[in-house]
């Protein structure tokens, strides 16, 4: 059921990013008068799963999800019509519109992609604000990604400062480590501060080992509600129970009492807790995943949590500063494709499926569909030809030396661009193929 989820959620977010895609070059075509014959969402190869026509302009639904396309009269694209493109050009035709425009038209889709994720990011904003947990307030310390443990870092340390820049969110450690080549960390152990030099080598056993989260906060185990039919339930377990220790094992924070529970499923263990200031120990069945069946209560309230809330007006620059934040740092990302441990982070469908919560929360799904709106709107804008970028490179080129690449050039191009996009698309979705396999 969590895996269908994520699929409805993907299949939505993507439909909604391409739709709308496809519409911005739509729009500025149809501004100038540019005859488009074909919107279709997903591909069509043989036959249509729905279709009707307006005016000059088909519209359907192809059976082949991978994206959408609108089919522009007079244009080289992946349809590689070259039966329209020899016949004498047409004053409804892209070939026989101004440079300007015929630029325009190739950037809409990009320039919408990015207005869209603002939108989205301004209506977040305004309806739920924006909550996250300060890092001065990890009183209890964080615990890390057992990486961080290699280059000295040990549960209980607060991270205080990367390369001298105070860190604000703990969510943004292992970016800093990624994308800002982090040297140093300024470190609170205890009473006692110190600087940990960060190894060059650090960035890429992170990204070898696919490490998502590299710091999470550490807090004690306090039972905010029980399943009847649990363990836990059975047990007795109640509302406000500090758990503190399993088999006689202390386990005071939450990450040390999940670890615990792993090597005990199915089994019968004893757990110690504080209730009203008593301690007790309760016989507890542990289940075949390793749970009690309670709810623990959250970090953010036990912490303190900080909430922004924003009015309509001051949400909109507040959703222009966190999308173009993100823009900025998924360009800064782009140089780690470039190393070996970086190519093997790439992923497919299912990486970005995965990205979606396994339970359906229209706030994360809106924003995830806003960040996935930027990477398209990013990824299009590439000089990548058989992508909207690479037709923009051309087009300057144009507006530059005053004359067209020839109509030969444009088709070789479009194939070339056509042949790395298929061979991107194959080796994103191999590797997604290889970790569900072998990981």
């Amino acid at each position: 059921m969590d895996v269908l989820i994520k699929v409805l959620q993907l299949i939505l977010s993507l439909s909604i990013l391409v739709i709308l895609h496809e519409f911005g070059h739509f729009f500025f075509a149809r501004l100038f008068n540019t005859r488009v014959e074909k919107f279709y969402l997903f591909f069509n190869p043989g036959f249509s799963l729905f279709k009707f026509k307006k005016g000059d302009t088909e519209y359907g639904i192809g059976w082949l999800p991978l994206g959408g396309y609108v089919k522009i009269s007079g244009m080289i694209d992946e349809s590689m019509d070259k039966e329209q493109l020899a016949q004498p050009p047409q004053p409804y035709e892209f070939r026989a519109k101004p440079a300007w425009q015929r630029l325009l038209i190739m950037v809409g889709g990009v320039v919408v992609n990015f207005i869209l994720a603002i939108v989205i990011f301004w209506m977040i904003l305004f309806r739920w604000g924006d909550s996250y947990i300060p890092a001065e307030n990890a009183r209890y310390g964080l615990y890390f990604h057992p990486v961080a443990h290699e280059i000295g870092l040990q549960d209980g340390d607060n991270v205080l400062a990367i390369n001298g820049e105070k860190v604000e969110n703990i969510s943004a450690i292992v970016r800093m480590v990624l994308i800002e080549d982090a040297h140093t960390m300024l470190v609170q152990r205890g009473d006692s501060q110190f600087s940990l030099a960060v190894p060059e080598t650090f960035k890429n056993t992170v990204l070898s080992e696919e490490v998502r989260v590299l710091a999470s906060y550490q807090v004690p185990v306090l039972v905010d509600s029980v399943l009847e039919d649990s363990g836990a339930g059975r047990a007795g377990l109640q509302k406000n129970d500090r758990i503190v220790s399993v088999d006689s094992i202390a386990t005071p924070y939450f990450n040390q009492f999940s670890s615990s529970l792993i090597g005990m499923r199915g089994e019968e263990t004893n757990v110690g807790l504080y209730r009203d200031g008593q301690y007790m120990q309760l016989p507890v069945e542990v289940s075949a995943d390793g749970t009690l069946g309670f709810f623990s209560k959250a970090p953010g309230e036990i912490l303190g949590e900080e909430t922004m809330t924003y009015s309509l007006a001051s949400a909109l620059p507040a959703g222009i500063d966190k999308g173009v934040g993100l823009l900025t740092n998924y360009v800064k990302q782009m140089k780690l494709i470039f190393t070996k441990e970086g190519a093997k982070q790439i992923g497919g469908f299912g990486t970005i499926g995965s990205l979606f919560p396994s339970a359906w929360n229209w706030e994360a799904f809106w924003y995830t569909t806003a960040f996935l709106s930027i990477i398209l709107a990013f990824m299009n804008i590439l000089p990548i030809p058989a992508l909207d970028g690479g037709h923009v490179l051309f087009l300057l080129y144009e507006m530059v030396a005053r004359r067209k690449p020839s109509e030969k050039f444009m088709e070789y191009a479009q194939m070339v661009g056509m042949v790395l996009l298929l061979s991107l698309l194959v080796f994103a979705n191999g590797n997604d193929l290889y970790r569900w396999l072998f990981k």
